[in-house]
């Protein structure tokens, strides 16, 4: 459902500040070699790392050619490097390992094809592991002329301190109701009324997750979030761990649910003065963690949902 982030970026909507500190530095004539790209999931970070592209490449204008090549995935200056999908399992992989870091080299000590600036993503940085982190520091400690490097992640404090270091980093913030509005009604403009009250109540200003909130049709991913919080039997835990599981990005989606929930009771909980707060704050913890884990490791994703429901029931 969601747009390709090469397209979506001809649309960009909020994150004007971010986008005039690029067009600043451009101008300055004394650009960053690399950017970190920072923000939770959803918020647009590969969206806007392809918009810079564009900027940096001469391809704000979809009809002009450098546009329609970085539309087509064939713009000879932009190499983009980020998980990839393994077709037999039908999900991304784990990590992104070292010879997929390693054709950046390549890329960068050649001549610009269009006689200008050269353009790297890695999407998605925190999954490097660490032979290919390893690789891209190498690349960051000796970079060349005329290339930017932007890297997107949802979690930088994975990335090693010394990549960190070497970045600008640049965090993105939430989008206001308006902004968040226009994305959702450009892609989907048919969406209710309800709905979009639904999905503005429950985004957090993230286009990615206002998206998965919308495929949820009816809110049913939420009420079976709502009830693993409540406490459910081992029985019931297996039925909803099978419904998460159908749906396309459930898992995801059901994951960040249920830490709202935790979020939420958690603060009315520190409102009303109880000591629970305490207790759902290190399951909210708890949950994030495993979420990250069972993606980083490929772990076996029903358990991991019947261990968050369990965490989540005992808070």
């Amino acid at each position: 459902m969601q747009e390709d982030p090469r397209l979506a970026s001809l649309y960009l909507q909020g994150h004007e500040a971010a986008l005039q500190a690029f067009r600043m530095a451009l101008a300055s004539g004394r650009m960053p070699h690399a950017w970190l790209i920072a923000g939770p999931p959803g918020i647009g970070k590969a969206t806007f790392a392809f918009r810079v592209a564009r900027l940096i490449l001469g391809g704000e204008d979809a009809d002009s050619p450098a546009g329609r090549r970085i539309s087509a995935a064939t713009h000879a200056d932009l190499l983009v490097v980020s998980r990839s999908f393994d077709e037999k399992r039908q999900r991304f992989r784990g990590e992104i390992v070292a010879d997929e870091v390693r054709p950046i080299n390549a890329f960068l000590r050649r001549t610009a094809a269009e006689g200008g600036w050269r353009v790297v993503i890695v999407d998605g940085a925190e999954w490097l592991n660490r032979s290919a982190a390893n690789a891209l520091l190498k690349i960051l400690e000796e970079p060349p002329p005329q290339a930017v490097l932007l890297l997107t992640s949802s979690a930088p404090g994975r990335l090693l301190p010394t990549i960190r270091s070497r970045c600008r980093k640049l965090d993105l913030a939430p989008l206001d109701t308006h902004s968040l509005q226009s994305v959702i009604v450009r892609q989907v403009p048919d969406v209710s009324p309800d709905d979009m009250t639904r999905m503005l109540e429950s985004a957090q200003g993230a286009p990615g997750r206002a998206l998965a909130l919308l495929a949820d049709q009816g809110g049913k991913m939420a009420d079976l979030a709502q009830e693993a919080v409540a406490g459910v039997s081992v029985s019931r835990s297996y039925q909803i761990a099978e419904a998460v599981l159908r749906k396309d990005d459930g898992f995801n989606l059901f994951f960040s649910l249920l830490s709202d929930f935790l979020q939420n009771r958690a603060r009315q909980s520190a409102r009303q003065g109880l000591n629970q707060s305490n207790a759902l704050a290190q399951a909210w913890e708890a949950i994030m963690r495993l979420q990250g884990e069972t993606e980083r490791f490929n772990l076996d994703k029903q358990e991991s949902l019947l261990q968050a429901m369990t965490i989540a029931s005992k808070a």
